[in-house]
């Protein structure tokens, strides 16, 4: 079960045109911004990537206007990992689990989410929350991750797995946001 002391969130990459060609962008960049508002309200440290941002284009507006707090951390690699600021984002974090959400499933998303997960840290995919510019590359990494101890997840699913219980002070606005 996850805990909302020991988890946090990975935002990969959902930026410029790629954002809007991807399978169901629609969906993607909706679900992502409940996942963020969720991770908000529950005080989860959030991490937020752009792949070569000069090129691709910076995230989203609907996205980068909830971060607005924070600046993304540019990487050029598509594992994440590979990354030193990035590395030193998720150790500063303190957290043992990693929601990661974002595009593109079978590349960036992919080999970040393995490569924390061989780091030793618990990983869970947000599948309502990531794409690809095709569904069978997005099922593709699915089922690779999976196959490598990966958990999967959805956004109502994992936050309200981490507000426990309809008492909590959360409760009212995760409810919110999943109706």
């Amino acid at each position: 079960m996850l805990s909302k002391e020991s988890t946090g969130l990975i935002i990969t990459d959902i930026q410029g045109k790629l954002a809007r060609l991807v399978h169901d962008s629609d969906a993607l960049v909706s679900n992502c911004a409940k996942l963020i508002k969720g991770a908000q309200v529950l005080g989860l440290p959030i991490i937020w990537l752009e792949q070569n941002p000069d090129k691709l284009g910076s995230t989203v507006d609907e996205l980068s206007a909830l971060l607005a707090d924070q600046y993304p951390i540019p990487k050029f690699t598509f594992d994440a990992c590979e990354e030193p600021q990035f590395m030193q984002a998720v150790r500063t974090a303190n957290v043992d689990t990693w929601l990661v959400c974002g595009i593109e499933a079978h590349i960036c998303v992919y080999q970040t989410s393995l490569h924390l997960k061989q780091l030793g840290f618990k990983v869970q995919l947000v599948c309502d929350s990531i794409s690809s510019r095709t569904l069978a590359n997005k099922n593709l990494a699915i089922t690779k991750l999976v196959n490598r101890g990966v958990d999967v997840s959805g956004v109502e699913m994992c936050l309200y797995e981490l507000v426990k219980d309809c008492r909590a002070i959360e409760f009212k606005d995760i409810l919110s946001l999943i109706k």
